[in-house]
């Protein structure tokens, strides 16, 4: 079974401007995903060009899991062994990335039968193109279309709420946006920027007895990680606004080297899986 969503997070960002503050958000959620044996290790970031033409910026990483995984992906998992790799292609307006899953050290156990993959477009509108990912008429017919609105607390967990990340609150002094009000995208100044994050996830886990449960699992999750960090890319506005290519380049050598050191020492941080590119 293969269970497929499209998820739609608009923004009172500009594409232009997301393509910065998604990559700084994506280095500062790391560091709070790192610790005491666990989270993020950087393989590799470096520029690629594929055929047919499209460049862009490749990145490896391995995620060290314990204990941030349900009890059932455990049972199958022996004791400290759970990982999954995410290669990411970054051919920014559009991204791919892929995330296999390891059982064992050393091993591609389940490698073919336990998958995510997230096909994102960045589009200057509020989510209301359709099909934006070019599907066939059937296969598109099977994907449910899940709006992410980044203001609307209920759709975060009491675990996860921080009163400084929250959109509803938050007003930035550089830009003037903010705080979102519950109508806000029908209330946007019409030279305030717009976008839209068009998520296509594709989950596949082979497992018999399993399979449905796990996939519907892993959709939650990655709903919560695009709820919590869109929310933070939001309210981290005026520490991102204004940087080029080259600032983040450097911070995010910066940041390799400090998720070495974090997942080395100090406690077990954070909530859950990735936050992809």
């Amino acid at each position: 079974m293969v269970l497929v969503k499209e998820y739609r997070v608009v923004l009172p960002v500009s594409v232009e401007e997301y393509q910065v503050g998604q990559l700084y958000s994506v280095a500062e959620a790391s560091k709070n995903e790192t610790g005491g044996g666990e989270g993020i290790e950087v393989l590799k970031n470096e520029p690629y060009e594929a055929e047919g033409g499209e460049k862009g910026q490749y990145t490896h990483k391995i995620y060290h899991l314990k204990s941030k995984v349900p009890g059932f992906v455990k049972f199958i998992a022996p004791e400290g062994a759970l990982t999954f790799h995410e290669k990411a292609w970054n051919s920014y307006p559009y991204c791919r990335t892929v995330k296999l899953f390891f059982l064992r050290p050393q091993n591609e156990y389940m490698k073919d039968d336990f998958m995510i993959k997230i096909e994102t477009w960045h589009k200057p509108d509020m989510g209301t193109l359709e099909n934006v990912h070019d599907l066939n008429d059937i296969d598109w017919k099977d994907v449910e279309v899940v709006p992410i609105d980044i203001a609307d607390g209920e759709e975060v967990a009491t675990a996860d709420y921080k009163q400084d990340e929250d959109p509803a609150l938050f007003h930035s002094e550089k830009t003037g946006r903010g705080p979102l009000n519950p109508d806000w995208k029908n209330e946007l100044k019409a030279d305030c920027p717009r976008m839209c994050a068009y998520k296509l996830v594709t989950v596949k886990f082979k497992w018999w007895g399993l399979s449905t449960k796990v996939e519907h699992f892993i959709h939650k999750q990655e709903k919560r990680i695009f709820t919590n960090f869109h929310r933070q890319l939001f309210c981290w506005i005026d520490k991102w606004i204004g940087l080029n290519m080259e600032d983040i380049r450097r911070m995010e050598e910066e940041t390799q080297r400090e998720l070495d050191e974090l997942r080395k020492s100090g406690p077990v941080r954070g909530t859950s899986a990735a936050h992809e590119q």
